[in-house]
Parts: structure tokens; C-alpha cells; sequence
């Protein structure tokens, strides 16, 4: 093992000092080089002390009987007049006139001579081509894949190495994942149980799912639990300007897996070199050599080599058939973004790194942050500690947490200088908006606040905050957030007449209108459409069309849609009229306070009405 070592250490050293000479002869002929042009320049100012007087051709001609003496490089003439003034002209090569010239009595010499600058542009290429034939031929002398050593020296492959410290229980979310891959750690721990039952255990895993859900650190956490070193790298370094380097990149690394087993060998954003090959990639066969050699490794491991290749992408859908087959990557764990319990998880994990005030409810946090992944989840924490910092607290406390979650959503906080009007019109649309999904309690998500403070490009919002997470819709609360959708619109026509709407509702039209597609053409709920499923789908000039229809059914689906914004626009100005003293009620609040939560609009909208229930029902 120490002999290797010595002559791992000695090619290293021999390699380093190759790199050296070449270093230094380059720098030696720049050096000569820059020192000749220097001097040149220097002596031939030396030699010109006093500056040359200008002629212009036609002074020439005017004056060739005071010229003494003309020497002539090119189409540059110098020399000196009869009184002793040197001179400079542009003239033009014509016997002619230097005959006339000599007549007058001038000498007259014509220089073919070539400057230094001249042989610099002449020679130097000729010199540095000469230097990298040199260049090739030694590599070719190292032996074979003495070119591609050569040139990963100049470009190494980025690998880091180590073993993790990280382990499963610093992974929180996604449980049935690392339920998955336990078997992994177990067959690097414990290769024999699995060698007597003649099973074999995945040769590859590959990890999918959106950016930030835990992809590369739960890979850490495979290495860490089975206590193996970890080679780390990613698909973008394999790829280069020069062709055949990937393949070499690739073989040095699952050379040195081969020598560190068992180990852990992850590749992220494989999809950078996995794309799936087709006949019109004529202009990359690199990258289809470098996915070649990088499949001739994976299929030529023993089982029982105890090397886990793990790639991790967020693309699985752009991966090449032949290196998702058994042999390869076996096995398959997409990661999804966590639920509202893994949230939860999540964010206990995070809070422990931090300093968190007791009346900060991690719960609520967790219901709120619905799409979140581990990364948002982990920033937001860290967008709240700072908010924290900049306002003196040495805890986060629960406005940090709005203040970091708005930001996220949002946008930061805008300094706008609004008009009285635009206020008071913003103040009425949230209010619509937050009305009607009063009216809506018990079929939609409840309201977590309402606010007019700018941020972002809005104006203003109404949040809500999901008790659970949903994985599917009915038609009821559909309908219903369709009318809360098109309250804000609703409640600028009803406040202030048709004229007087704005394009605030920019985004709840959108929104609206994307939902009611959806429940028509894929999900199926509306009668007069029917249960046909009619996608939408985009073509290269960024217009949207529908599969498999006809013109007539893009027009009904077209018609369907309009009904069901119609209706829902109807339905919120029902609600909106028949409470309008309560819902401008809801806006000066809005308008006094700015920002209202779940509990004090449910106050101002039901109030009353809610305790006289309650008395009648405790006497009943």
C-alpha cells in the first residue's frame, strides 16, 4: 500500500514538473519577445531626439529642391531638408518623382528592410504551432490516454471527498423515501447477509423531484449512516470545449470509487450528461460518448463491488431509456414536496439551529407554506432570523415569520406613494375578496389575513391558511373559489360603478380562468363538455391549443368557461349587495388598520350574529 502510495506521490510530483517547463519555456519566449520590441522601441526614439517636421505629399513636390536627403521604408518618407529640419511624409511609390528629386541634388536610399514588429507578426505563430506539436507529441509518449491525462491536468474534474458526518436523522419530510433507501445502507454495512441469499442489491438509485426537497443531502445521509467516504460531483463538469475529455473525466472517477470501496459515488444534475440520444444530435457526439462510457462503467460493476453510483436530477423525464434499465439505476425514488406533517418536521429541524421565541407556532407556520420545499422552508427561516436581527430581537418572534413569509410570497414591502382613491379602491377589492370567502368558511381554506400594504407588484392580498393539504378539489368548492376569485372585480363595480374598474384583478381573472380549464377540460365537471379529457397544450409560438378537439369543441369549452366566470361573477355580486353595509364596514377597517387578521374579519362580518346563536342555543 505505501509503494502505491510513493508512486501515486512521484507521478504527481513528475506531472507537476512537467507542467512547470511548459510553463516556463511559454514564458521565456513571451519575456524575449516583449524585452526585443522594447528595445526597439527605445533606441529608435533615441535615434529620432528631435520630433520630424509633417509634409504632406503635395508639400513634397512643392519643395523637392530643398530635400538633402529622403530615405523611403514602404510609403513612409524621412530624411532632412537643406537647412537641417528633418522631416516625415506619406508619399506614394512614383519614379517620376524621385527622379525629379534627384535632379534637384537629394540623396535618395530605399529601405526593403523588415522591423521587429514585422518578424514578431511573421514568427510568432509559426512558433507557438511548433510549441503545440511539441505539446501533443510528448503526450502521445506518455502513453495511452497520455493526451487525456494531460488535458484533465489543465481541466480537473471537481470532486469532493469525504465521509459525512450526515445522517438520516438530519433528513425531516420525507420518511418514506428514506424507508427506500435504508436497504442501501444496510447492503454497505452488512454485504454478507445479502451475498448468502444470492440477492442483488441496486448497482444505482436515482433521486428525483423539484429543486431544494433534499436530494443531495439525503445522499449525504446514505453515505453518512453506512459510514462510507462520499465522491461528489456533477454532470456539468464532464462536459467541455474539447472533445474525448468527458470520457476521460468519467473513467478517472470510477477509478478512484474502485479503489475506495465501499463508497458512495453521487453525480448530480446527471441529466447533463444522461439526455436521451436521438439520430438528429449530429452535432454531439461528445456528450453521447461521455453517457457511453459512463453506461460501459455502470454495467461493468461486479455485483458485489460495493460502489452505490447515486444521480440525482430534477428532469427524469430527459434521462436516456438505456441508463434507467435494471443493471444501471434499479431503482427509482421520486422526492416530493413535503406535506403539511413534513413541513412540520422540517421546520423543527431548522428551529433547533436557531433561536425561536416560545409564542412562535411552528404548526400554523407549517399549514401556511403549502408548495414549500425543504430549501424554502430553511430560507424562510433564515429571512426571519434576519428580520430579527435588523429589528434588535434576539429571538425570531411571530412578526418576523409573517414579515419572512410575505417577503417570500410576495415580494419585499414597497414604498409607494399611493392616492387617497387608489387606497380606498384597493382597501374595497380586498375587502370583496375577503367577504365572500367569509360566505365560503365552511367549504374553503380559512382566512389567515387580510392587508393593503403593498408588496411586490400587488397591492394588497387576502391569505388563507389550508387546515390540511388537499389532493383534490369538488365541484362545490370549485364553484366557490371561482366566486372568491372574481370578488375583488365584484366589489370595484358594486363600490364604485362599472367605469371606475380597474386592472387590479389582473391576477384573480388569470387564476379563475385557469382553474375553470381545468375543471373542464381535465377534470371532467362539466356536463356539457363531458368526461372527454381535452388538455392543453402549447406549440413553439408560445399560443395555447387543445388536443384531440374540434373547432366546435374549442368553441364550447371556450362558452363552458365564460359561463362558469359569469356565474361565479354573479354569484359574488349577490353576496356583495345584499351585505353592503358590512362589507364597507370591513374596508374603513382595512383602510384604518391596514392589515386585518382571520379572526377580526370573522368579527366584523359575523359579530353579533354569531354570540345571538350561541345564547339561543344555551337556553335551548
Amino acid at each position: 500500500m505505501e509503494n502505491k502510495k510513493t508512486k501515486h506521490n512521484s507521478s504527481m510530483v513528475a506531472t507537476v514538473k512537467r507542467r512547470r517547463n511548459s510553463s516556463t519555456i511559454f514564458l521565456v519566449i513571451f519575456i524575449g519577445l516583449f524585452i526585443a520590441i522594447i528595445s526597439q522601441s527605445f533606441m529608435s526614439n533615441n535615434a529620432n531626439d528631435a520630433a520630424p517636421v509633417e509634409l504632406t505629399f503635395s508639400d513634397v513636390l512643392a519643395r523637392s529642391g530643398e530635400i538633402e536627403t529622403m530615405k523611403i521604408h514602404e510609403d513612409i518618407a524621412t530624411g532632412t531638408l537643406r537647412d537641417g529640419t528633418k522631416y516625415k511624409a506619406t508619399i506614394s511609390y512614383d519614379p517620376e518623382m524621385l527622379a525629379k528629386i534627384a535632379e534637384s541634388g537629394a540623396t535618395i536610399t530605399i529601405d526593403n528592410s523588415k522591423s521587429m514588429m514585422d518578424g514578431f507578426l511573421t514568427w510568432f505563430p509559426i512558433i507557438l504551432g511548433l510549441l503545440f506539436i511539441f505539446w501533443i507529441f510528448r503526450g502521445i509518449r506518455g502513453g495511452v490516454g497520455g493526451i487525456g491525462r494531460s488535458l484533465m491536468n489543465q481541466n480537473p474534474t471537481k470532486i469532493t471527498t469525504d465521509k459525512p458526518k450526515t445522517t438520516f436523522k438530519d433528513v425531516a419530510g420525507i420518511d418514506s423515501e428514506k424507508q427506500e433507501l435504508m436497504e442501501v445502507v444496510d447492503f454497505l454495512k452488512n454485504k454478507e447477509k445479502f451475498r448468502a441469499l444470492g440477492a442483488r442489491v441496486p448497482r444505482g438509485v436515482l433521486l428525483a423531484g423539484e429543486p431544494g426537497t433534499g436530494k443531495t443531502l439525503l445522499a449525504r445521509a446514505i453515505a453518512g449512516e453506512a459510514n462510507v467516504p462520499f465522491f461528489a460531483t456533477s454532470g456539468s463538469d464532464f462536459s467541455g470545449i474539447i472533445v474525448g475529455l468527458g470520457v476521460a473525466k468519467i473513467k478517472e472517477i470510477f477509478e478512484m470509487a474502485k479503489r475506495n470501496t465501499p463508497c458512495i459515488l453521487f453525480i448530480d444534475e446527471i441529466d447533463a450528461i444522461g439526455q436521451r440520444r436521438n439520430s438528429y444530435a449530429f452535432n454531439d457526439q461528445d456528450r453521447e460518448q461521455t453517457l457511453n462510457q459512463l453506461l460501459i462503467e455502470m454495467d461493468g460493476f461486479a455485483n458485489d463491488t460495493g460502489i452505490i453510483v447515486i444521480g440525482a436530477t430534477n428532469r427524469p423525464d430527459m434521462l436516456d431509456a438505456a441508463l434507467l434499465r435494471p443493471g444501471r439505476f434499479d431503482r427509482q425514488v421520486h422526492i416530493d414536496l413535503p406535506d403539511m406533517s413534513g413541513r412540520n418536521e422540517i421546520l423543527n429541524l431548522y428551529a433547533k439551529r436557531v433561536k425561536v421565541a416560545n409564542d412562535v407556532n411552528l404548526h400554523d407556520l407549517a399549514r401556511g407554506t403549502t408548495g414549500f420545499s425543504g430549501a424554502d422552508l430553511e430560507n424562510l427561516l433564515n429571512e426571519a432570523a434576519l428580520h430579527a436581527v435588523r429589528n434588535g430581537r434576539d429571538k425570531i418572534a411571530p412578526i418576523d415569520i409573517e414579515e419572512a413569509r410575505d417577503k417570500i410570497l410576495m415580494g419585499p414591502r414597497k414604498v409607494r406613494k399611493m392616492r387617497p382613491e387608489d387606497k380606498k379602491l384597493t382597501a374595497y377589492h380586498e375587502a370583496g375578496h375577503a367577504f365572500v370567502s367569509m360566505m365560503y368558511a365552511d367549504i374553503i381554506d380559512p382566512i389567515h389575513k387580510a392587508t393593503i400594504i403593498p408588496r411586490g407588484r400587488a397591492l394588497g392580498m387576502v391569505q388563507h391558511l389550508p387546515i390540511d393539504d388537499k389532493v383534490s378539489m369538488t365541484l362545490a368548492e370549485v364553484r366557490a373559489q371561482l366566486s372568491v376569485s372574481l370578488a375583488g372585480r365584484v366589489s370595484e363595480e358594486v363600490f364604485f360603478g362599472a367605469d371606475k374598474i380597474t386592472t387590479g384583478a389582473e391576477s384573480d381573472i388569470a387564476s379563475a380562468t385557469r382553474l375553470a380549464r381545468y375543471a373542464i377540460t381535465t377534470a371532467g365537471l362539466s356536463p356539457r363538455v363531458g368526461l372527454a379529457a381535452v388538455h392543453q397544450s402549447s406549440n413553439f409560438s408560445g399560443h395555447s391549443a387543445l388536443e384531440n378537439a374540434s373547432e366546435k369543441t374549442a368553441e364550447l369549452v371556450d362558452d363552458e368557461i365564460r359561463n362558469w366566470l359569469n356565474a361565479a361573477h354573479e354569484d359574488a355580486k349577490k353576496l356583495l349587495v345584499k351585505n353592503r353595509k358590512t362589507v364597507e364596514k370591513l374596508a374603513n377597517e382595512l383602510l384604518t388598520r391596514e392589515t386585518l387578521t382571520g379572526d377580526e374579519i370573522k368579527q366584523i362580518v359575523f359579530g353579533n350574529k354569531k354570540t345571538a346563536k350561541r345564547k339561543k342555543s344555551a337556553k335551548k
